[in-house]
């Protein structure tokens, strides 16, 4: 029972070792959009089996690839503890509602990001079957595995409906996966300047295994999963997140900690505050004092050819030339575009990089069941003491996360006001409203019919929205 160690992205290893491995932290799980929802297991009995178990050459292999884990990161990692506050199996919740949260120390509540991300999948099954079944078997009809398939009759038991035929095409997901990596070389030239992130978008890690496979057979060489690169002999890349920056509660310190606590070159992420007034200036600051250490930048939110032009002119007033890293639901289209951009602003190929998650690992899978389309993360809400959020570039997109240690309280029969408010442990109960974060597990999925899906804030969690917002400007 468990995970491999290393079934985690490898900026999780690089942001432990410039952070404070045994902080207490809590993330939160939510989907920004997709509409109403069923979540159909028990997540503390499910998070506890997705724990990470150390195996043989693990450290070794880490040390290898520029994540040297001190004795903190270790400590953390192997000690399981995790306090977990959950909606209940069946409950039905909407957008942005937070669906559960995780406490724990921080590299180890932090390593478990990809691998609940996976639920994703688990989570639009049951919701499918449960509100619309007329598209229940065009939505499982293939899978890119058998433990994708295992996975879908397990939910399918879960909440009492009967399983459609479900066909398992590996070959075929391995070559649209192939097709597509090569599709995306031939516009860049070549396979070196593409980088694969998509752990988090497979549906399952014999999934992404796969996909990998794919992409290994079409020239990658690169990918954001260190236990994929292990496995298939490809390298584990990644540098920074916005929980690093949050932590810090400022670009600065944050950039600064991360140069200053490892040796590497490091790839700066603009937009946890605003990437043009803050991100940019900043990381142009600390690459000018280190120049020929390789450093880059990395967008995320926003308009980014906007960013990208600011940043071009600012490079060329500053005298540097920081590698451009571009992701955030790219594919062949905008690839195109920003190829065209490096050749106006004059970036070099090899100073232009891009990674590719859903477009490689989702998109090609066959499913319409994707992460993209539920936009599930898991974010960063309190570090220690401190409340913290993720502010974005994108207004009015949903990318603005929930601070504290949130809990949801759903509109009782009759009453008015908000479908649900995002409160804080301890917080009293609303009237008009029930606590459903920690209710005991519902018999079965209720199907429900609500127009008004709106969310609420607490006091307690406005005053923790206005407090953090205050901070930022």
């Amino acid at each position: 029972m468990g995970s491999p160690l290393l079934l985690t992205d490898g900026y999780k290893f690089s942001m432990a070792e410039a952070g404070w491995p045994l902080r207490p932290e809590t993330f939160y799980y939510s989907h920004r959009k997709g509409g109403l929802q069923v979540l159909p297991f028990d997540v503390e009995t499910e998070l506890k089996k997705v724990l990470p178990e150390l195996r043989a050459g693990d450290w070794e292999f880490l040390a290898k690839h520029d994540y040297d884990m001190g004795s903190a990161v270790k400590a953390a990692l192997v000690s399981k503890q995790v306090t977990v506050n959950a909606l209940p199996k069946h409950a039905v919740f909407s957008d942005r509602e937070p669906v559960f949260s995780v406490t724990g120390l921080s590299t180890l509540v932090s390593w478990l990001e990809p691998v609940l991300l996976m639920w994703s999948y688990r989570i639009q099954v049951a919701s499918v079957a449960v509100f619309r079944p007329g598209e229940l078997a065009a939505a499982v009809k293939t899978v890119t595995c058998e433990a994708q398939k295992q996975l879908v009759l397990e939910t399918l038991d879960a909440v009492g409906v009967k399983a459609p035929p479900i066909t398992v095409d590996s070959e075929g997901y391995v070559a649209r996966v192939r097709a597509r990596v090569t599709e995306l070389a031939e516009i860049l030239g070549t396979p070196l300047r593409l980088f694969e992130v998509g752990l988090r978008a497979a549906s399952c890690p014999e999934q992404h295994l796969l996909a990998l496979e794919g992409g290994k057979q079409a020239g990658l060489s690169r990918t954001s999963s260190v236990y994929g690169a292990q496995q298939l002999g490809l390298v584990p890349v990644g540098t920074m997140g916005h929980e690093h920056i949050q932590r810090y509660g400022s670009d600065e310190a944050a950039f600064r900690a991360m140069v200053e606590r490892r040796w590497q070159r490091s790839s700066f992420l603009l937009d946890t505050f605003d990437t043009i007034t803050s991100g940019i200036p900043t990381a142009y600051r600390i690459i000018a004092e280190r120049k020929g250490q390789s450093d880059s930048i990395r967008y995320d939110s926003g308009d980014k050819e906007v960013q990208y032009r600011f940043a071009a002119a600012e490079a060329k007033k500053l005298g540097i030339r920081p590698v451009q890293i571009l992701e955030d639901g790219f594919d062949a289209e905008q690839t195109r575009r920003f190829e065209v951009l490096r050749q106006e602003v004059g970036w070099k190929p090899e100073e232009q990089v891009y990674g590719y998650g859903g477009y490689i690992v989702a998109q090609t899978s066959g499913s319409p069941l994707t992460r993209d389309r539920v936009s599930a993360v898991y974010k960063l809400t309190q570090t220690g003491h401190q409340a913290t959020m993720k502010f974005g570039n994108e207004s009015g997109s949903g990318k603005q996360s929930v601070p504290g240690r949130p809990v949801l309280f759903r509109r009782s029969a009759g009453a008015s006001g908000p479908f649900g408010l995002v409160g804080q442990e301890g917080e009293g109960v609303p009237v008009g409203y029930e606590l459903l974060t920690g209710a005991p597990a519902l018999p079965a999925p209720k199907v429900i019919e609500v127009e008004d899906r709106r969310l609420g804030l607490s006091p307690a969690t406005q005053a923790l929205v206005d407090q953090l917002s205050s901070w930022k400007s």
